[in-house]
């Protein structure tokens, strides 16, 4: 092991120093030298650089204990602008944010089954249009994109549904925009975006499920983001389930992706719409082809039993792969995230059912498994996660 140089002895106490107040909320010199075990030299010489470069300000005194009461420091939420970036779905969404990961700015646009440099076209209009939006200075760029992605190298190595195939995502963007540039496949930042915003803050092991336009799952072990050693960790939205079932975009037939992505679930309602199976679906489209996840979620409101039968043989197959995850990993914390988390209960009873047959009941009995809070934002989040984590060592 080489020797930390002075310069990098420095960044680290400051990242450290950073993320003590930002941890904390409000707090002293005083308590940050207790707390980081730093000397009061060290840590007054960072806070004046971190105060100067705007990203911590002096808000205010605390109580007294005795003497002079102490100056309490705090992040300024505000003083950057994270990019966040989701091209996981049938729209491009993006939107500027602040450290704490509060949206200041929102932005979509439809893609319309566009792939290849024309999906790259409308990346670049989409940051265009959140960059032109930012309103302070931009710490960077974070994205999370469908398939499999080197994250150490920002390309896209593999992503079917956009004919992406050895892309340079992070140089394309690092050359135009001329901001740092972070990378990671949408399930695996939405795990981060968990951990960081949502309610598994502190979880050492969680696994989130990911099901919208496809199905994949982000994995943290130990505090950290396994990405596997060749980054494909949590792609099991192509592992096959069905035998001789439908062939998937990847070239294999009957993928998990097939039978519990929102387009494999919105195949089988229109099935069904078609099918003549007693169902609402009828009177909440005029066609089977117009029959998406809003209509779904309204038949479902309205009792329709075709549709929650539809939802529970997802759920069923989302099962399986949760408790090939429970009894590979043991770990006792699931939340399933993307646009399937709309149904709610309907789809998470059976994954839970799922894993309880499926796996050894001492593991079962402790996982807990329910859908993110964090809604549609939640690759955005983690996509601003990730800049936040490499670029300022926080949270």
């Amino acid at each position: 092991m080489q020797k930390a140089t002075q310069q990098q002895t420095k960044e680290h106490n400051a990242r450290l120093i950073l993320k003590t107040i930002y941890d904390e909320g409000r707090i002293s010199r005083a308590d940050i030298a207790r707390l980081t075990g730093l000397t009061r030299t060290t840590v007054s010489d960072a806070t004046a650089e971190l105060i100067e470069a705007g990203l911590i300000a002096e808000v205010g005194q605390g109580p007294s204990a005795g003497g002079k009461p102490p100056i309490l420091l705090s992040v300024v939420d505000n003083s950057r602008c994270l990019i966040g970036i989701d091209l996981a779905d049938s729209e491009f969404r993006g939107a500027a944010i602040n450290l704490r990961g509060a949206i200041k700015h929102r932005l979509g646009l439809p893609i319309h089954e566009r792939d290849g440099d024309a999906a790259l076209a409308v990346v670049y209009q989409l940051i265009d249009g959140l960059v032109a939006a930012a309103d302070s200075p931009i710490l960077g760029i974070g994205i999370g994109t469908p398939g499999l992605v080197d994250a150490h190298q920002g390309v896209v190595r593999n992503a079917v549904n956009l004919d992406w195939h050895d892309l340079p995502l992070r140089q394309l963007l690092q050359d135009r925009y001329e901001l740092p540039v972070y990378i990671a496949n949408d399930s695996q930042v939405a795990a981060l975006a968990e951990c960081t915003f949502g309610d598994s803050r502190g979880a050492a092991n969680l696994v989130v499920i990911k099901v919208g336009r496809g199905t994949g799952a982000g994995i943290v072990l130990n505090r950290q983001l396994y990405y596997g050693d060749g980054f494909g960790a949590g792609e099991i939205g192509h592992v096959a389930v069905v035998e001789g079932g439908e062939l998937c975009r990847c070239g294999h037939h009957g993928c998990l992706e097939t039978v519990t992505s929102t387009r494999g679930i919105v195949r089988r309602a229109q099935a069904i719409a078609r099918g003549g199976t007693p169902s609402t679906l009828p009177q909440v489209a005029a066609s089977p082809e117009e029959i998406d996840t809003d209509l779904l979620v309204q038949a479902l409101e309205k009792g329709d039993g075709a549709v929650r039968q539809a939802l529970t043989e997802a759920g069923q197959y989302l099962g399986i792969a949760a408790a090939n995850l429970v009894s590979a990993l043991n770990v006792q914390r699931i939340v399933i995230a993307g646009t399937a988390a709309r149904f709610g209960q309907t789809l998470v009873e059976p994954i839970i059912q799922g894993v309880r047959q499926r796996s050894l009941g001492v593991l079962a009995d402790e996982v807990q498994i329910e859908t993110t809070r964090l809604g549609p934002d939640i690759v955005i989040l983690g996509a601003a996660a990730l800049l936040l984590a490499q670029e300022l060592g926080l949270p």
